[in-house]
């Protein structure tokens, strides 16, 4: 856990992980994209980490990729072949994509807690995230279509689900800045709060709250939604069906009945 660009807090059964390149904005370099997928990694193997904040120390969230990135790419992928070039370059964008996919693929909910800017891509990782909350001064933008390019990790495919067809190609053809209430509207964000303390502890308030439910019970809920989420209803009740003939009957049921009978809170197991 000795990240360079990330900053870990633990609340309790909550790990909360800060972007840590405040003088960059939180602009994503290549070692914050590879330990952004370690942490998510490491939060979705510990056992005793049962949900996930995600928000940005300095003045804002994440200011999208860092352009420094993109000067260094020519030496980095510099082949005298081109598809062998080409085969690298396809690779580094791969590479990312699993990073950002890594928020979805930690079996533990990520609630994003975005303050500041939030674009290019900062808004892929934060679609990736389950929940998002904003501050009042928060502003989201698929910035890199004004930077002359395709966003390629995950925006274009997972705004429209969110927000819908027409909104997202609106954003997407655009590049504008979409200020925090605007993307409520567009439930983007299920929340605003005043400041940037403010909405870190709402999300930490929610994080908890998931932290006190049944373990296995809130891992397989992100599973099932998720699978729900790709496929037709009848493929996603059969997959339900399939998880609970499995895992239905545990002791967190059995838990959770007897602190419904008795009025005192269920304490779960990891």
């Amino acid at each position: 856990m000795d990240w360079k660009t990330l900053e870990l807090r633990r609340h309790g059964a909550v790990a909360c992980l800060l972007f840590n390149r405040p003088q960059q904005a939180n602009a994503l370099d290549a070692v914050l994209w590879r330990e952004l997928r370690e942490a998510m990694e490491w939060c979705d193997r510990t056992p005793e980490v049962r949900a996930v904040v995600l928000a940005g120390n300095g003045k804002h969230f994440c200011a999208g990729l860092d352009l420094t990135m993109l000067t260094s790419l020519s030496s980095e992928l510099e082949d005298k072949c081109e598809a062998r070039l080409r085969e690298k370059l396809h690779a580094l964008i791969v590479a990312l994509q699993t990073s950002v996919n890594s928020l979805e693929a930690c079996r533990k909910p990520v609630i994003a807690a975005v303050h500041g800017a939030c674009v290019g891509g900062g808004l892929d990782i934060a679609l990736a995230a389950d929940i998002r909350y904003a501050s009042q001064d928060a502003r989201f933008s698929v910035r890199e279509v004004a930077m002359g390019m395709v966003a390629d990790v995950g925006s274009l495919q997972r705004l429209p689900r969110v927000v819908g067809e027409g909104l997202a190609r609106e954003w997407a053809y655009t590049g504008r800045d979409i200020p925090a209430e605007e993307a409520r509207n567009a439930r983007l964000v299920s929340r605003i709060l005043p400041d940037q303390e403010s909405v870190l502890a709402a999300a930490l308030e929610t994080a908890q709250t998931i932290a006190s439910r049944s373990p296995l019970a809130v891992r397989g809920t992100k599973q099932v939604l998720n699978y729900s989420r790709d496929h037709g209803v009848q493929e996603g009740l059969a997959f339900v069906a399939q998880w609970n003939a499995a895992m239905l009957l545990s002791e967190d049921l059995e838990k959770a009945a007897i602190a419904t009978l008795t009025g005192e809170a269920p304490v779960f197991r990891d």
